[in-house]
């Protein structure tokens, strides 16, 4: 049987991209656990109130480190920030999501996409597990979507970026394994986020409320490699994986995404 999250991995968990949405639900989720959270984001004033909540509501010690991902020296300050404690859990939830013609984005927006979606977890992960690794535990969640399992129209850069995450994720999985810890990808489906419902009012298929999602997953750490929240998501994933062709399954999510022109 599966013991708490502290008593498995640590007492200590590192939330990026804390501030709103399924990052803060991650950070609530852990809280409740009886993690003490670090949560890290641009918006220090966003930190602020979501750290308010979780000492009052769980009696958690809370450290918010406000920083930019994009940074060229976002893995060092971070570091510093963590190096007194038993870190045992890191959630990298934060993303860049531009949508439109690929062909119509500036290159700037192109840049920040990849220096948050791909550099920012592939060093926070090279930043932060040598020492998990030395322990002897703990747990690494990469946040993917399912927008990363085949191109989406309109969300190029993104999900090709989400699909980096899911294959770095499987890989570390299976080199970590052995050193105790556990690594999870998980691609999640739409959210009713802040984000989200800046972009679209329309509620898609199997969208899950970011609490669920953040629960669901974290109760599957140790597991496997990939996890989907939600039952229709899941669904979803096997449909288009095994009975659709690439062609088919891109034309699909064409034509999902064409109101968000």
């Amino acid at each position: 049987m599966k013991g708490s999250l502290p008593a498995r991995y640590g007492p200590w968990a590192v939330v990026a991209g804390a501030s709103q949405g399924l990052g803060a639900a991650f950070a609530e989720d852990l809280a409740r656990r009886g993690m003490n959270v670090v949560l890290v984001a641009r918006r220090g004033q966003l930190l602020e109130e979501v750290a308010g909540r979780l000492r009052a509501a769980h009696k958690v010690d809370v450290r918010c480190v406000t920083l930019d991902l994009a940074s060229a020296d976002f893995t060092v300050k971070l570091a510093d920030a963590v190096a007194d404690i038993d870190l045992g859990i890191v959630i990298y939830n934060a993303a860049r999501i531009p949508i439109g013609s690929f062909l119509d984005m500036d290159e700037d927006v192109l840049e920040q996409v990849e220096r948050v979606n791909v550099r920012g977890p592939l060093l926070l992960a090279r930043a932060l597990l040598p020492a998990m690794r030395e322990r002897g535990r703990g747990a690494l969640v990469l946040v993917s979507s399912l927008a990363g399992m085949q191109g989406a129209p309109r969300f190029a850069a993104y999900s090709a970026s989400k699909a980096f995450n899911t294959i770095l994720a499987e890989a570390l999985w299976a080199e970590l394994r052995d050193h105790g810890i556990d690594v999870s990808v998980c691609c999640a489906g739409a959210m009713p986020t802040p984000g989200y419902l800046a972009t679209t009012k329309k509620a898609a298929p199997g969208m899950l409320a970011p609490e669920t999602a953040a629960r669901q997953t974290l109760d599957a750490l140790g597991e496997g490699p990939r996890f989907v929240p939600g039952l229709i998501n899941r669904i979803s994933a096997q449909l288009m994986g095994r009975f659709l062709t690439r062609k088919a399954a891109i034309r699909l999510i064409d034509s999902n995404t064409r109101h968000m022109s």
